[in-house]
């Protein structure tokens, strides 16, 4: 039987050649947001793996939504001429779909990267007072400044001006960053979110500046290019946000066109409790697709290719991400389609690299296959 996981999958308006998702990662090795050449080696790299769609790293729409001082941003003429200039080294060697995720860190934002330790980094060292939908901190980390009137309307222009640089950049997809405990998830979990108007308090509420994000951008962004969200299907801690909140979200998603679900969790909050296994986040992708009826991303702990392949076949999403994984082995579609008995796209001067046994593993962008 041929193998589902490599199967082509219609996003939208997108063909994808398979339904393999190199996940966004972060990097934290961009200069005032401006992507180097590092991105240009990683996503290069990435985008000769042979999956179906490449999701370029969180990417803040704000000086103050990044991360840390070294997250990507596309706030900025800047930021859009260097990553144009990641963007043409790449595709000149790889027709790989390329999709970006857009971001706000929220509170979470002024941090040091993970391997300096991922504390806040103090605005006297170069920091910055981060924003939230309340001045409640991510643990017993320095409150952050709640955004009032003007400061959510200024998020909501900042991810239209994003989406717009990306539009000209010729990026194939976006997907909305709405998980991880970052700005839009903050405002949607009750856990950080303490506003007493129209954005905090009843679900309605707290889903307003998300929804008003998505329609903000889906306006802008070009009819024919999909758009997607990112959520953490749950805070995994009691009273947080849920599961069936999750999927009333998608409810709303649903009606306003969105093209897919990613289905991650957790990130709010230090008291999260996550039953840590492969694949532990499939069955809320699996329960998001069934209720929902959008397209769905599985991601986490995904590493095997039988694994892979039978989250697809069973139906318990459409896609498959990997992150990690991806790092470890970057031609991790490779390995997949060879064991499975499919096959994959690669550049010609890869084609001589299959072991004798898997001579046709690779496409022949001329021929069909080799």
């Amino acid at each position: 039987m041929p193998s589902q996981l490599f199967s082509p999958y219609r996003l939208g308006q997108l063909e994808l050649p398979n339904r393999v998702v190199v996940s966004p990662m972060c990097q934290y090795s961009a200069e005032d947001g401006s992507a180097t050449d590092w991105h240009l080696i990683h996503l290069g790299s990435l985008a000769l793996s042979g999956a179906g769609l490449l999701v370029i790293e969180a990417t803040a729409v704000t000086p103050e939504g990044r991360i840390t001082d070294g997250c990507l941003g596309l706030y900025s003429d800047a930021n859009e001429q260097a990553l144009g200039r990641v963007l043409e080294g790449v595709r000149r060697y790889s027709q790989m779909p390329i999709a970006i995720q857009l971001a706000h860190a929220g509170r979470k934002g002024s941090s040091l990267p993970p391997w300096l330790g991922g504390q806040p980094q103090p605005v006297a060292d170069g920091g910055w007072v981060p924003v939230a939908p309340s001045m409640r901190p991510y643990d017993d980390e320095p409150a952050p400044a709640e955004l009032d009137d003007d400061g959510i309307r200024r998020v909501r222009d900042a991810f239209v001006e994003a989406a717009q640089r990306a539009a000209r950049l010729g990026i194939d997809a976006v997907e909305l960053h709405f998980a991880h405990g970052y700005l839009m998830h903050q405002f949607l979990s009750p856990l950080a979110n303490g506003r007493d108007d129209r954005y905090g308090g009843a679900l309605e509420n707290r889903m307003r500046l998300p929804l008003e994000v998505f329609d903000a951008v889906r306006e802008v962004w070009p009819a024919e290019r999909p758009l997607g969200v990112r959520i953490s299907a749950t805070d995994w801690v009691d009273g947080g946000w849920d599961l069936e909140q999750s999927c009333a979200l998608g409810d709303e998603l649903k009606a306003r066109a969105c093209d897919w679900i990613d289905v991650s969790s957790g990130g709010l909050s230090p008291h999260q409790k996550i039953p840590l296994g492969p694949g532990y986040q499939v069955p809320l992708a699996r329960d998001v697709r069934a209720r929902v009826g959008l397209p769905t991303i599985a991601v986490g702990l995904i590493t095997e290719p039988a694994q892979a392949e039978a989250i697809v076949a069973d139906g318990d999403a459409d896609l498959v991400a990997l992150a990690r994984g991806m790092l470890w082995d970057p031609h991790w579609p490779w390995h997949a389609a060879a064991e499975l008995g499919a096959q994959v796209d690669a550049p010609p001067q890869y084609w001589r690299a299959p072991p004798r046994e898997h001579k046709a593993l690779f496409h022949d962008g001329r021929f069909g296959m080799r």
